[in-house]
């Protein structure tokens, strides 16, 4: 970006800079400027609202991004997003190879950024605004952070000031003192940020994803095409992308809601076969949505929320795939189908434990893994003697009527289901014929 840009703040009578990008600052705009006095220094500078809740919500996308990369993120500056990567080299490679990975993941979020690695925060953090793309151990911070102005480190701005006024331009300067003059001429804080600086500091609060995924757009004007909106659902699709990711999961169901000024909301649901997090395939799945649906209006913004966000688990590939390169894998076509003809337009067949020809077969909702599968299966680890199944649990397949046992006088007439339990396990169980319930426990499936 080679254009002047400015953040304005403050009430409508006295408006002030609130930041300025680079090539503002090389016309002289700086933060604090008056709104007359930027205008008079740069004529052509762009000025931007500044606005607090948005910059919020990038820094929560910046933090569940992170989170993917590491359990110790912390959001406690509010300048910078730091994360503990000392454990994560040994997952993701070396530091090189990390820093390439990161810089590319927050390019595709479209965020400019700078990385620094250090040995604690409180540095990293104040070498990040001078440097970009450094790294340093613990022998060479003390001299990597000497070598950076007061007014850069941290320290508010009239210590900051105080510093320069006696001359003290560098940090090393100011950490060649003696402590008891610090002490004696500054607040506390002065001497805990040197130290923090230096790694002699409390550990930071951690940041912990929410539970659901909600991000909106707006826009400046209304967007009556269709088309138009595909760029700003590529953006929400990429951030919904990262969110469930850093989970190490995905998303099954989401609701996107568009917003009218002039009309009721449209709803649009989309509802996957699997869980899913790859941001181009929740983007086509949308996309083929999209030119199906009628929206009630020009859109003004967009919402999308997801709820559903179970575990995800990678499709499994054959060890010497014949699959053509762009070819879409069944898990994609069906999803495509689905998204072009409707839900109920496509689905599954399963087998059905019914002599009659015309009902040995049954349409089902497409799965992963279908339950039809399972029709013939016996458990690996049968109980000993059947017991009450007290947790609560989703039939997967059945009843298969299990009636046998005459000739030696301990006949058996039982229906038995396979289900999955709210644990995860899937069992076998049955119940009195005619009967979904109670059940008895007689087995679990590996």
């Amino acid at each position: 970006m080679n254009q002047a840009v400015a953040l304005l703040t403050g009430p409508a009578h006295q408006r002030v800079l609130y930041a300025v990008n680079d090539q503002a600052a090389v016309r002289g705009l700086r933060a604090g400027l008056s709104v007359q006095a930027a205008q008079a220094l740069a004529p052509d500078c762009s000025l931007v609202e500044f606005d607090p809740v948005a910059v919020e919500r990038d820094r929560q996308l910046l933090a569940a991004w992170a989170y993917g990369f590491s359990s110790q993120v912390s959001l406690m500056f509010a300048d910078a997003v730091v994360l503990e990567v000392s454990r994560s080299l040994a997952l993701f490679g070396p530091w090189p190879d990390f820093e390439r990975r990161l810089r590319t993941e927050l390019n595709d979020l479209g965020f400019r950024h700078r990385v620094v690695a250090a040995p604690n925060p409180w540095a990293a953090r104040a070498l990040a605004r001078v440097h970009d793309g450094f790294a340093v151990g613990v022998p060479q911070l003390k001299h990597a952070l000497g070598c950076l102005p007061v007014e850069v480190v941290g320290f508010a701005d009239e210590i900051a000031l105080a510093f320069a006024r006696m001359g003290l331009r560098r940090l090393a300067q100011v950490m060649a003192l003696p402590r008891e003059t610090i002490a004696r001429r500054f607040p506390p804080a002065v001497l805990d940020h040197i130290d923090a600086l230096c790694g002699r500091s409390l550990p930071l609060p951690f940041y912990q994803p929410p539970a659901i995924f909600s991000r909106y757009l707006e826009f400046d004007h209304e967007i009556e095409l269709n088309t138009g909106l595909l760029f700003p659902l590529r953006r929400l699709t990429g951030d919904l992308a990262a969110f469930v990711s850093s989970r190490d999961g995905g998303v099954q169901r989401f609701k996107v809601v568009f917003e009218h000024d002039h009309a009721v909301a449209t709803t649009l649901e989309v509802g996957l076969l699997a869980p899913e997090r790859d941001a181009m395939r929740l983007l086509d799945v949308m996309r083929h949505r999209l030119e199906h649906a009628t929206l009630n209006g020009p859109v003004r913004a967009i919402r999308l929320l997801a709820e559903d966000l179970p575990s995800f688990v990678p499709p499994s590939a054959d060890l010497f795939e014949q699959r053509a390169q762009g070819a879409l894998t069944f898990d994609q076509l069906r999803e495509r189908l689905r998204a072009r003809l409707g839900d109920k337009a496509v689905h599954g067949l399963a087998t059905d434990l019914d002599h009659r020809p015309e009902r040995a077969w049954r349409t089902q909702r497409p799965r992963n893994e279908s339950p039809a599968s399972l029709a013939d299966a016996r458990p690996a680890w049968l109980l000993e003697h059947p017991i009450p199944l007290r947790a609560k649990a989703n039939v997967l397949f059945g009843p298969e009527r299990v009636e046998s046992g005459w000739w030696d006088g301990e006949d058996i007439r039982r229906d038995y289901y396979i289900v999955e339990t709210e644990q995860g396990q899937v069992a076998w169980v049955y119940a009195e014929p005619g009967e979904v319930g109670p059940f008895m426990l007689h087995g679990f499936f590996a």
